[in-house]
């Protein structure tokens, strides 16, 4: 299910024809219509070499993907606050500047994170309903305080804390981001709308006989798959189940029941449960559904807004002749950027990624075939679960 094809093997250059030029007998004429000659090749060859490539080369993601799940899950949030956002750009970008000792650059930047938190707060309140006001309010005032002790130590080029305070904040950051989110943003195709749904996020914590996991689940952005995983969370599916494929520094994969069946039997209809492929792309407010990025020509040429890019991505499984067949069986992700670089393999687009693990990676790491989930329970987000 999860072989890779990295080769992207660009065309080669079209063969050039040299042609012989007429000899003359003026010594001059033959060193001038040589140079011109040789001008002319050089000239057809770079043209072939540039018409060759870049074809290949407009296909391949033109920037660098975020290997941080904590990163991308903010992204994600269907949001749409410039001033939230920058701030939340800034503070991503302080330990990289803190590890080139760009300490005047990072003075400026939360000077002008402070001031714009100050002049921006009551417009910020103003923007959710009143409900949410007092929420957003107490948010602000957190990520206002989590600033003091970052902004201390980039006066003192504490280098090491950088790091963790900015982080610190970003958590804040989040928190108002999610309470400007008033209402799920869009509805789900009417023929899955009888599935369960997740309308926002849940945490989920795996409890295995390494140690504990906790998954981020994403609905805003695979309600689908992400209400067929909680809701079989909630039904206590998982647990005693095994990891039943395994590749160390691969993949993990779990949710096969014992007997014939591979995935979840509905008790009340007694059907074959499933779920189609679920993709939402950065310029759309509503998934794809039932077609992968390979049958739409995607493949390679952009990123989902949930992508495989972080350690500890979690996806659906589906049979591979069949990318809407999805059902119980899931798979967590184990990055390796050398090897599979986000847009550049064959899981972009073409499984549904609904989460991440962003508690208790190394858990992941010691995690093998054949060892068991003890229990799978929702320790966040059960309200969002519509069934």
């Amino acid at each position: 299910m999860l072989n890779l094809n990295l080769n992207r093997n660009l065309e080669n250059p079209s063969d050039l024809t040299n042609h012989q030029p007429d000899l003359v007998a003026d010594r001059s004429s033959l060193w001038l219509t040589g140079v011109m000659i040789a001008v002319t090749c050089l000239l057809v060859t770079c043209l072939s070499m540039v018409t060759a490539i870049a074809p290949s080369m407009a296909a391949l993601p033109t920037k660098s993907a975020i290997k941080d799940a904590r990163v991308i899950l903010r992204n994600a949030l269907p949001i749409d606050s410039e001033v939230l956002r920058d701030v939340q750009s800034t503070l991503e970008q302080m330990p990289r500047q803190a590890n080139l000792k760009r300490w005047s650059n990072l003075k400026r930047d939360i000077d002008k994170i402070s001031q714009t938190l100050t002049q921006n707060q009551s417009q910020l309140i103003s923007e959710v309903s009143s409900d949410c006001q007092g929420l957003v309010t107490e948010h602000l005032a957190s990520l206002t305080t989590a600033l003091v002790p970052l902004e201390e130590a980039i006066a003192i080029k504490d280098r090491n804390s950088v790091k963790a305070l900015s982080e610190r904040a970003l958590d804040y950051v989040g928190l108002v981001e999610s309470d400007f989110i008033q209402a799920f943003p869009f509805e789900v195709p009417a023929q899955y709308a009888q599935l369960p749904q997740l309308k926002g996020r849940a945490l989920v914590e795996l409890s295995t006989e390494k140690g504990n996991a906790t998954i981020t689940v994403d609905g805003y952005n695979a309600p689908v798959n992400a209400g067929q995983f909680v809701d079989l969370v909630q039904k206590g599916f998982y647990d005693g189940l095994t990891f039943t494929r395994a590749d160390e520094n691969y993949y993990l994969q779990t949710g096969d029941p014992e007997g014939a069946v591979d995935g979840y039997i509905d008790p009340k209809t007694k059907k074959y449960r499933t779920v189609p492929i679920e993709v939402r792309l950065p310029d759309q407010k509503v998934p794809t559904y039932g077609k992968t990025f390979e049958e739409m020509g995607l493949s390679g040429t952009t990123l989902p807004v949930l992508p495989f890019a972080a350690f500890g991505t979690v996806a659906m499984a589906h049979p591979n002749d069949d990318a809407n067949a999805g059902s119980s069986q899931f798979f967590i992700y184990l990055f390796e950027s050398e090897l599979t670089p986000a847009g550049l393999n064959l899981l972009d687009g073409n499984y549904t990624v609904f989460g991440y693990v962003t508690d208790g990676k190394e858990t992941l790491d010691k995690l093998r075939l054949g060892d068991k989930i003890l229990s799978a329970r929702v320790i966040s987000g059960a309200e969002n679960l519509i069934k």
